[in-house]
C-alpha cells in the first residue's frame, strides 16, 4: 500500500505544501494546469531554497501577467495582500465579512477580494480539472468558510473574507488538491502539527496564535508549541489537512521511496522552516486509530434520523449506523454511531449535537486493523464492473463487486442486480485463473 507522511516540525501553509509535493516528485505541469485552468491570470513560480542547510523547494503565486521564468530573476515578486503581521508564512488574516472593504493596495484584478464560498464553489466547478481535485478543493473552502462563519456569527454564504477570496489562497488550495491526487498515495498520515507561538495581527486586533480560523480548524487535532514565535500553521494549511483528514501520529512502518521539503517564506536562524514530505510502501500490517461518536435518542423523527445520516457521511464519516435500543421508562429510542478520523471528528460532534435532540454526544478512540484496498475491472455481458479488493501482504482476502456499478448495469440490461453481482465475481475468477 503506497502510504504517504507530513512531518509538521515547522506547522505548515499552502505554498510549503505546494513546495514539498514538487519536491517528492509531483511534476510541476500539474500544479501549472490546475492554476492556468482557473483563468485568475496567476502562475506559480517555483525555485530552490535553502532553509537553514536544508535544501528545499519554494513555491510563489505570482498574479498580473507575471511569468514563471521572470520570476526566478525576482524571488520575492510574491504580491502581498495587504501582510500587516511578521511570520514565518506568507498569508494574511484579514477577514472581512462585509461585502465592501477598501483593500491597502491597488492592482488590476478587482475580483481578487471578497469572494463568497458560491463564487468560489463556481469558480473550481468550472475549471477544466479532474472532479476528484474539484471535490478536495471545495471542500476544504468549505471547511476554512465554516471555521469563519463561525468566528463571526453568520451564515456560511454570507462570508466575504479576503483569506478565501485571494487568489493566492484559491491557488494555492487548487493546486494542492491536483497535487494530492496526481501522487495517487492509498492513506495519509500526519505528526502532530507545530503552531508556532507569538502573536498575529488581523481583523479581529492582535490575537496570539494561532489566528482564529487556524484554531478553529485544529480543534480536535494534536498540535504543540515550540521552537520560534511565529505562525507557523495558516488557515490554508490547517484547511488542507482538514481535507485531507489523515492519520495522525508518528511515522508509521514504510519504506520511504521518496522525501521532498517544502520551504516556508522565511529562514529563522536555526530552525529549518520546511514542511517534510516522505512517501513509501507499507511494510507492516496498518493499524490506525478511529474516533467513534455515540449517542442514543428517544424523541426524534425518523425523518431527522434519516437526514442526519446523509449529512453525517457528506461531512466525511467513515460510515453511521443506526441501532434500536431500549432506554429508560421502557421507551424504544434510537443508537447512532458514527466512525470518523480525528480531523473530522469535531464537525461530526458539532453535526449531532444541532440536528439532533441529544443533550451529549459520547466519543472515545479504536484501534483498528485495516486490509489494503484497491480495484480492478473486469469485463462481464453487461459491461465493465469495478471490483473492490482487499490484501494483506499481497494476498487477496476480500474481492466484491462494486454495487453502484451493478445496480447501473442491471438497469442499463433490466436484468436483476444479483446477476450482475454473480456475473462479475464469475468473470473475476476467471481472470485469476487465466492469470496463473
Amino acid at each position: 500500500m503506497r502510504i504517504a507522511y507530513l512531518d509538521c516540525l515547522a506547522g505548515i501553509s499552502g505554498d510549503m505544501f505546494l513546495g514539498a509535493l514538487i519536491d517528492t516528485g509531483v511534476p510541476p505541469e500539474v500544479l501549472h494546469h490546475a492554476v492556468a485552468a482557473l483563468q485568475l491570470d496567476a502562475s506559480l513560480a517555483i525555485e530552490k531554497a535553502d532553509r537553514s542547510g536544508i535544501s528545499s523547494t519554494k513555491v510563489s503565486v505570482l498574479e498580473g501577467g507575471h511569468s514563471a521564468e521572470h520570476s526566478h530573476h525576482h524571488p520575492h515578486a510574491h504580491h502581498s495582500l495587504d501582510h500587516k503581521h511578521e511570520h514565518g508564512h506568507s498569508h494574511h488574516h484579514d477577514h472581512d465579512h462585509n461585502t465592501e472593504h477598501t483593500p491597502s493596495h491597488k492592482h488590476d484584478h478587482p475580483h481578487t477580494h471578497g469572494r463568497s464560498l458560491s463564487v468560489i464553489r463556481s469558480l473550481i466547478q468550472g475549471a477544466h480539472l479532474p472532479d476528484p481535485v474539484k471535490h478536495t478543493a471545495i471542500r476544504a473552502f468549505e471547511l476554512l468558510g465554516a471555521s469563519e462563519a463561525k468566528i463571526h456569527n453568520t451564515d456560511i454564504e454570507k462570508i466575504h473574507f479576503h483569506e478565501v477570496g485571494a487568489v493566492d489562497a484559491i491557488v494555492d488550495i487548487v493546486a494542492a488538491s491536483a497535487g494530492i491526487h496526481a501522487l495517487a498515495v492509498d492513506a495519509w498520515y500526519c505528526s502532530p502539527l507545530n503552531v508556532g507561538g507569538g502573536m498575529v495581527d488581523c481583523a479581529h486586533g492582535r490575537l496570539p496564535v494561532p489566528a482564529p480560523a487556524t484554531a478553529d480548524l485544529l480543534r480536535h487535532l494534536p498540535t504543540y508549541s515550540a521552537h520560534v514565535q511565529q505562525e507557523l500553521v495558516t488557515p490554508t494549511g490547517a484547511a488542507l489537512i482538514r481535507a485531507l483528514s489523515p492519520t495522525f501520529g508518528p511515522q508509521p512502518a514504510m519504506s520511504v521511496q521518496q522525501i521532498g521539503y517544502g520551504a516556508g517564506s522565511r529562514n529563522p536562524k536555526g530552525f529549518p522552516n520546511v514542511l517534510r514530505l516522505s512517501i513509501g510502501e507499507a511494510t507492516d500490517r496498518q493499524q490506525s486509530s478511529v474516533a467513534v461518536l455515540e449517542t442514543a435518542i428517544d424523541d426524534l423523527s425518523p425523518q431527522i434520523l434519516a437526514h442526519v445520516t446523509e449529512r453525517a457521511l457528506s461531512l466525511g464519516a467513515l460510515d453511521v449506523m443506526t441501532t434500536a435500543v431500549q432506554m429508560k421508562k421502557g421507551r424504544l429510542g434510537t443508537l447512532i454511531t458514527v466512525l470518523a478520523d480525528d480531523a473530522n471528528t469535531g464537525v461530526l460532534e458539532d453535526l449531532l449535537l444541532r440536528e439532533t435532540s441529544t443533550l451529549g454526544v459520547r466519543i472515545h478512540h479504536e484501534s483498528r486493523s485495516c486490509l489494503e484496498r484497491s480495484h480492478t475491472t473486469v469485463t462481464t455481458v453487461y459491461g465493465e464492473i469495478r471490483i473492490k479488493l482487499g490484501t494483506r501482504s499481497g494476498e487477496v482476502l476480500n474481492a466484491a463487486p462494486e454495487f453502484e456499478d451493478c445496480r447501473a448495469a442491471a438497469a442499463q440490461h433490466n436484468v436483476p442486480v444479483k446477476l450482475v453481482q454473480q456475473a462479475a465475481i464469475a468473470a473475476y475468477h476467471a481472470s485469476k485463473a487465466s492469470a496463473q
